[in-house]
């Protein structure tokens, strides 16, 4: 194997562990279509969220509340298949965020709970 193919191979394999760790470290996912909810609890944060399909739409509804004073936000990282990701966030301990979206013309959502 060439010292190019190597570097090559040498960097993706740092890319998937990374993308895996950072995923391991998020906590509880829905990969999820419609209709779904959740309703993780991980350390710092605590969340609900709903996902609904409607007139061609995903809806995304739902709340995330900061548990810990430890400075860090709790944080809902919502990816759709179709249209922006959004991120709801809470800060401060005790503090809770609405928060609904509408995503026109997904399907399905990977929706985390996460503390940053």
């Amino acid at each position: 194997m060439s010292a190019f193919r190597r570097s090559v191979v040498s960097v993706l394999s740092s890319v998937v562990l990374a993308g895996g760790l950072a995923v391991g470290a998020a906590g509880p996912a829905s990969a999820a279509g419609c209709p779904s909810s959740a309703s993780p609890v991980i350390n710092g944060a605590s969340a609900h969220w709903s996902l609904r399909c409607a007139n061609g739409k995903l809806l995304v509804s739902g709340w995330v509340q900061d548990t810990s004073m430890d400075g860090k936000c709790a944080k809902v990282r919502i990816h759709p298949n179709e249209g922006l990701p959004k991120f709801p966030t809470a800060c401060s301990s005790g503090v809770r965020q609405s928060f609904s979206y509408e995503f026109p013309g997904a399907e399905r959502a990977d929706v985390r709970l996460a503390v940053a």
